[in-house]
């Protein structure tokens, strides 16, 4: 089988491609748009195109649209290391400067948004507002997993199933990247899995995975968040990460998502700062920015549109 290269993620269409040098790495955007600056940040197993509907609906909005391949994604650099959340955190906030911008709008989806919440707390004179795309507090998810075992642990156990070394690899990329396929299926809501975009979303996924080093990457998220759970960088993390927001924060969260349950993301509001919003999108599931994107989309510049005032 040949290997896709990584232009693979340099997707064509109104957007322009660019590389930026931040915190030590190559990261590669897809930028729109003139205006407040909007950082888009994708989850797995996704890059940066999983944002394309609304890079777009920002730029007509008024805003610079930038969508991220994140360390590790897409046509960005993969380095052997880097994967925790510091490091992250701070590929983001050097993003913003390298940017050109002082301040910016993070917009997050799932691992995505689990950063925004991190960079928000850890370099808040970068964030302007966060939003968390089926993304809770990282602190929510972590009680949630401990003491409802049955419910967001459940969930997330997958998860633990990538702590394997060599072969969560292996099985993410055997057969094209089928695993992908699998889990965008049974983690989306039925309406969108039989919609005329979903064929084209699952190739285009697949594909980004057989990028070479980007299944490891990706795992390598995972695993620092399990293990660093028994380290001093994990309690570190948790120190950094547990203060209120002084921004608001807009979460968005699917009722149908099987991945983080909408009751572990509805425990997230007492780190959000003062004029947050919660929104509940009845039929969707993990994916509500492309399983809904006109929805998500208008939710979104709305409660941009109100964090400026």
């Amino acid at each position: 089988m040949r290997l896709p290269d990584p232009s693979t993620a340099r997707v064509a269409g109104p957007w322009a491609h660019k590389d930026v040098s931040a915190n030590g790495i190559r990261l590669h955007v897809a930028e729109l748009g003139d205006g407040p600056l909007v950082l888009l940040l994708h989850g797995f197993p996704e890059f940066w195109w999983t944002w394309r509907h609304q890079v777009v609906a920002l730029a007509e909005a008024g805003y610079r649209a930038v969508a991220v391949d994140l360390r590790g994604y897409g046509d960005s650099d993969k380095p052997p290391r880097g994967y925790d959340g510091f490091t992250l955190a701070g590929d983001v906030a050097g993003l913003v400067k390298a940017l050109g911008a002082s301040r910016a709008h993070i917009v997050g989806h799932a691992w995505g948004g689990l950063l925004a919440w991190t960079v928000a707390a850890m370099h808040p004179r970068v964030v302007d507002s966060v939003t968390a795309v089926s993304a809770p507090h990282p602190l929510a998810l972590r009680r949630a997993i401990r003491q409802r075992p049955r419910g967001q642990g459940r969930a997330s156990a997958y998860v633990f199933r990538f702590q394997l070394p060599v072969f969560p690899e292996r099985k993410l990329t055997a057969d094209d990247g089928a695993a992908v396929a699998r889990m965008l299926t049974a983690w989306s809501g039925p309406k969108w899995t039989v919609s005329p975009e979903f064929d084209e979303v699952v190739r285009r996924n697949r594909e980004a995975m057989l990028v070479p080093g980007v299944a490891h990457s990706a795992l390598e998220y995972h695993r620092w968040a399990v293990r660093s759970q028994l380290r001093g960088d994990g309690r570190r993390f948790a120190e950094a990460v547990d203060r209120r927001l002084d921004v608001p924060v807009l979460q968005v969260h699917g009722a149908l998502d099987p991945v983080m349950l909408e009751s572990t993301a509805a425990d997230s509001g007492r780190w959000a700062g003062p004029g947050s919003q919660y929104r509940r999108l009845p039929e969707v599931g993990h994916f509500p920015h492309q399983e809904t994107p006109h929805t998500t989309s208008r939710i979104i510049t709305e409660f941009l549109a109100a964090a400026q005032r």
